[in-house]
């Protein structure tokens, strides 16, 4: 499992390149198009899809992208393993370049979620305070759930997940670290649905000094990994390739990721790959 791990984490870092090589180009086109869901694609969209299948086709394991071709269930009802990925979750935040999208990639097993890595490429502040880097998520059964950030150190194609656990500025999920605040709760950004806000404000009944932090991509479900939030609620649409990796990543850190009306978790590779409402939590 380590060596899947392995091959996620390379295959976020070099899709994270490609992406930020067209971001930070200010003179670049993003090529946006409308897909026929009216949700937006880019050229950073393309690019990472094409990265992440150099890594991800050798394995032999089937890939179910965003961006690549969706079989018919007919033909993944069959896959008792599959890749599930998004090559840049939270386009539209790319397109706003407010810097909060990701990389998710995450191994399914029989409709359950067994590993994910989540690359956040934009820099993030160290914890160190000296610097910033790209900051990386990944979880599975065998390693538990971590964050680090990815410095000159660990950009190259020779990482591994011992090289990375082993690093000082690489932290165990959830973070030890104690928030001095009360309870919190993130929201989606840009999908912010009335049900949730009813769902957020019945929480400020039993948690009156609730915060509510704002957040973009499948970084929401990295800050309840984190600890850095209680609950993140989402009554609007969503697709496997946006959950899965994030999944992977908050189960190994302890957390648990809920169909908010059965209260049972999340499956994947379904006849209709939309997830139902969910909580994590």
């Amino acid at each position: 499992m380590n060596e899947l791990l392995d091959i996620a984490i390379r295959a976020s870092l070099v899709a994270g390149r490609d992406i930020l090589s067209i971001y930070n180009d200010a003179a670049a086109d993003f090529g946006i198009e409308c897909k026929a869901d009216n949700s937006p694609l880019t050229r950073a969209d393309k690019a990472a899809h094409q990265c992440i299948m150099t890594f991800l086709e050798p394995t032999g394991i089937p890939v179910l992208s965003e961006e690549g071709a969706h079989f018919s269930y007919d033909e993944r009802r069959h896959w008792r393993r599959l890749w599930i990925v998004d090559p840049l979750d939270g386009t539209k935040e790319f397109i706003k370049r407010n810097g909060e999208f990701t990389v998710n990639i995450a191994l399914v097993e029989n409709g359950t979620p067994v590993m994910g890595v989540i690359y956040r490429p934009t820099p993030q502040p160290l914890p160190s305070g000296r610097g910033e880097a790209g900051a990386l998520y990944f979880g599975s059964k065998e390693t538990g759930a971590w964050k680090t950030y990815i410095d000159d150190k660990l950009s190259d194609l020779n990482v591994t997940t011992s090289k990375i656990m082993k690093s000082p500025i690489a932290q165990s999920l959830p973070s030890l670290r104690r928030r001095e605040r009360g309870w919190v709760c993130v929201a989606s950004r840009s999908h912010l649905s009335p049900e949730t806000e009813a769902f957020i404000n019945d929480l400020r009944r039993d948690h009156p000094d609730l915060e509510l932090i704002s957040s973009g991509s499948s970084l929401k479900i990295c800050l309840v990994a984190e600890g850095e939030a209680d609950v993140y609620p989402r009554h609007a649409p969503t697709m496997e390739w946006d959950t899965a990796a994030g999944h992977a990543i908050v189960l190994a850190a302890g957390h648990e990721m809920i169909d908010a009306i059965t209260g049972q978790p999340l499956t994947y590779n379904k006849p209709d790959l939309h997830n139902p409402w969910f909580i994590v939590r």
